[in-house]
């Protein structure tokens, strides 16, 4: 089969079976599986697809058909320009989140010591860090699962160059339950994207979320804030002097979060939209 026929096939049958950006994800996968770019496809059509790469294409459609999300077929997504290494046990990384990243960007300064909270895949933290100098940070998630991503993320921005290169106590993870096993020392920043999705809602998420990313991660409780409320009560022990909290929130949770931060004692709370003009991000100050 010739690479451009493989392609029709693919973008045809995911097309069949629903799939919104049919043809993109088909491209996507026959160049995951020929290790070609996207000229591939418009210069060299004529490429023969070997027989082991067509049945591994194959293999991807049909699962790609069954709603396994695009980038736990390819095993990576782009979040702030860098690639992250994403599975079944992190959430995958969205471009609204890169939002949540940018607000902190504008606060934090060189040297700072950075808390993500619900780290998942590491893709905030990471980036924080990599985009910033002579910063550290610790990752924290309940799930020892997305912690063993999270510290293969790790390795691999810490081998991109930088203008000043990592110390070797840069950025550690730690299983914990929320602050449960956090130590004593205080963060300049604490950042989040916790679980917010109200429990009821989940079933009528996509297939793609709701049967393929981890539940512990997306599950927000009845209202969608126990995560927030505790995150906010406990956060304050472990912020110094004038340290900021932010939260990625969902698109009707600002006023909710905000009310909860102000009543927790933290001044200057914000939020923050994104792109699209939603509700996306909420931050404060704690005076101590």
């Amino acid at each position: 089969m010739e690479y451009k026929e493989a392609y029709r096939w693919g973008a045809e049958e995911l097309s069949q079976a629903g799939i919104e950006e049919s043809r993109l994800d088909a491209r996507l996968l026959l160049e995951y599986v020929c290790h070609t770019d996207r000229n591939t496809l418009l210069a060299h059509g004529d490429r023969r697809v070997e027989q082991e790469e067509q049945k591994r294409f194959e293999e991807l459609i049909a699962r790609r058909k069954a709603r396994v999300p695009l980038q736990q077929l390819t095993g990576v997504q782009e979040f702030m320009g860098l690639e992250f290494q994403v599975d079944e046990h992190v959430l995958i990384p969205r471009q609204d989140t890169e939002c949540l990243v940018e607000e902190v960007m504008r606060f934090s300064q060189d040297g700072n010591r950075i808390l993500d909270m619900c780290t998942g895949s590491g893709c905030i933290l990471l980036s924080l860090l990599h985009y910033s100098n002579a910063c550290k940070g610790v990752g924290a998630d309940i799930s020892p699962e997305a912690l063993r991503v999270a510290h293969s993320n790790a390795c691999r921005i810490e081998k991109l160059e930088r203008p000043v290169p990592w110390e070797k106590d840069t950025v550690r993870f730690v299983e914990s339950d929320l602050f449960s096993r956090i130590s004593d020392e205080k963060f300049d920043l604490i950042v989040s994207n916790p679980p917010y999705i109200v429990s009821s809602v989940i079933p009528t998420l996509m297939e793609e979320v709701k049967n393929h990313e981890p539940l512990l991660a997306l599950d927000g409780k009845e209202d969608g804030l126990f995560f927030y409320g505790r995150i906010i009560e406990e956060s304050r022990a472990f912020l110094v002097k004038e340290g900021r909290l932010f939260f990625e929130i969902g698109f009707d949770q600002g006023e909710a979060v905000s009310n909860l931060m102000k009543k927790a004692g933290f001044d200057e709370v914000t939020v923050v939209k994104d792109l699209a003009g939603l509700d996306r991000v909420v931050h404060g100050i704690w005076m101590g």
